[in-house]
């Protein structure tokens, strides 16, 4: 267990391209929530799920960015979730993933940790591309991302990386701990879906 950690699942995305509630598509048997929160338990003693609205099947914290970012713009995406849900961590640092990476593999979150020290947030790097949905963060950024926020700037996590000190981890060391990758492999459409079925 990562002890000084809490793992943030963000789950209160629009699910455009998918068309319906991403979180609760089901894939063998679990839905896409469920599968990301067990792999999460293995990893880290506290997990809690931001939300648009509450989710009564969900037996955990679940923090809504629309009420807790007091000030803060509604419907900015996954930054909103971040900043409301650590404005509710008391570890020292989160892990945050997206709920429509139902393969993620504790191994390369434990990989990931090891390269904390110094930095404020690790980042995975796939295919020449940042993975901000999948990456640690230390909870001293939310004065960096909330001051963000209310700047009126472009709302993407990448924006906000700029301002960090980030500590990016490509696919050489990655491959160590997942070595499909699999990890990073996000369901956003009815083809990933299918995907998906067919390959893992």
């Amino acid at each position: 267990m990562i002890e000084d950690c809490t793992a943030i699942i963000l789950a209160g995305g629009d699910s455009q391209r998918m068309g319906s509630d991403k979180a609760s598509l089901l894939l063998r048997g679990q839905t896409l929530l469920q599968r990301v929160i067990a792999a999460m338990q293995q990893v880290f003693p506290q997990v809690i799920v931001s939300v648009r609205q509450p989710r009564p099947e969900i037996d955990l914290p679940q923090v809504c960015d629309e009420q807790s970012s007091v000030g803060m713009p509604v419907g900015v995406g996954p930054l909103a979730g971040l900043a409301a849900s650590l404005g509710h961590v008391t570890t020292p640092w989160a892990f945050v993933v997206a709920c429509d990476m139902p393969f993620v593999e504790p191994a390369m979150v434990k990989l990931l940790a090891k390269y904390r020290l110094e930095y404020q947030a690790v980042v995975p790097v796939v295919q020449g591309h940042p993975q901000p949905l999948a990456a640690f963060y230390a909870s001293s950024c939310l004065g960096t991302i909330r001051s963000h926020l209310a700047g009126g700037g472009k709302n993407s996590l990448r924006a906000v990386l700029e301002q960090l000190q980030v500590r990016y981890v490509d696919e050489t060391e990655l491959l160590k701990a997942d070595p499909a990758l699999r990890s990073f492999f996000d369901l956003d459409t009815p083809q990933d879906v299918a995907i998906a079925m067919r390959r893992y």
